[in-house]
């Protein structure tokens, strides 16, 4: 993932590899419901987690050694960050009406065990944290038939003002309802691998 993955154009998210442009016309997000953001969400209607992306591993997604490569988990986790954006209301429609966009600053991800071609996925998202300007949260990629645990990551992603381009706070109705999903998902454990960092264990 690029220190700058800019979420909305499939030419931004051309950083995971070369030819993904023609996949991501293809493989879309499915969202549980549209989002207006005049329309106010209350704190007991919110998944908890949320879950607003599934889809099927594509054949084109396997590597050489016959599951999907690590490269497309990270397009997974990005489709399923595309409907977290939408749900919050930094949608199409949003980006082009402010000028304003998101960027990823920092990703973390664990791959857990294998997907397979054809295999339906789901991703789930926690919100861990906010401030006016930055959403930190977790996401968990699960087989959505056997229901075990095939990835996680964690990620920082900043709102900008794509005239600079640079940060920018968010308006207040993206910030009503990011503060409506984090009261909801405030009782949730916090992950187990959240916070990790990378590194050979060796014994003394």
């Amino acid at each position: 993932m690029s220190e700058l993955g800019e979420h909305g154009s499939a030419e931004a998210r051309s950083y995971i590899i070369s030819d993904l442009d023609a996949t991501m016309l293809r493989v879309r997000p499915r969202r549980n419901r549209d989002v207006n953001l005049g329309e106010a969400i209350e704190v007991g209607s919110i998944e908890a987690p949320l879950s607003l992306y599934s889809g099927t591993i594509q054949a084109d997604w396997i590597d050489y050694n016959g599951h999907m490569n690590v490269a497309y988990y990270v397009l997974v986790f990005d489709q399923g960050t595309d409907a977290l954006l939408d749900y919050l209301g930094m949608d199409e429609r949003y980006r082009q009406r402010t000028g304003f966009t998101t960027y990823v600053l920092e990703g973390h991800v664990t791959y857990d065990r294998e997907l397979m071609q054809g295999d339906p996925v789901r991703v789930s998202t926690q919100l861990l944290d906010w401030d006016p300007k930055r959403l930190h949260y977790f996401q968990y990629m699960h087989h959505d038939g056997a229901d075990y645990l095939a990835a996680t990551t964690e990620i920082m992603l900043m709102h900008i003002d794509s005239r600079g381009p640079k940060a920018t706070p968010m308006p207040d109705e993206v910030v009503e309802r990011v503060e409506a999903v984090m009261e909801a998902h405030a009782g949730l454990p916090r992950p187990a691998k959240a916070g990790r960092v990378i590194g050979i264990r060796r014994r003394p």
